[in-house]
């Protein structure tokens, strides 16, 4: 039987509004198409951005692969989400540093992992802000995030199976 793996997955940016959104999002989707009994959510490291929805472009983005992300809200990281999450994929190095400051006693080293480092092991390539940027930045950000979301289902999926 597909999926009795369970697997939970936290993917956490700054604001939570733009990389993270489009991390949970893509990787929800990868998991449906691969039946996988996995659990993904999303965090950001500042309150500025609390309850809200998505970023325009990261939403428009994402439809335009089919996945709606519409319904997500932006909330931080805690260092509870350490007794819940089996791996923290961080979006940026910056981002680490702020969980570990968030998470405080909490913070688990062996739980934390730059998402680039799944498509390029040890190269330490952050996933780029597009916050300020046009509609192309979103584009790169999510070509990124699809990459580094289809290693780990290729990783994990085996003990799934």
């Amino acid at each position: 039987m597909p999926g009795f793996f369970t697997m939970k997955i936290l993917m956490v940016c700054l604001g939570n509004i733009c990389r993270s959104p489009l991390a949970e999002g893509i990787m929800e989707y990868k998991v449906q198409q691969a039946q996988l009994n996995w659990t993904v959510d999303s965090a950001g490291t500042n309150g500025y951005h609390v309850g809200e929805a998505p970023h325009r472009l990261s939403q428009k983005v994402a439809l335009m692969h089919g996945i709606d992300i519409s319904r997500q809200s932006a909330r931080n990281i805690t260092g509870n989400d350490f007794q819940v999450f089996d791996m923290i994929y961080a979006m940026a190095e910056d981002v680490i540093d702020d969980i570990k400051w968030r998470t405080g006693n909490a913070y688990n080293p062996k739980k934390v992992k730059l998402l680039m480092d799944e498509v390029y092991p040890g190269r330490s390539i952050d996933v780029p802000d597009p916050w300020y940027g046009p509609e192309a930045d979103y584009h790169q950000v999510f070509d990124m995030i699809d990459k580094a979301c289809n290693k780990i289902i290729e990783h994990y999926a085996l003990l799934s199976k």
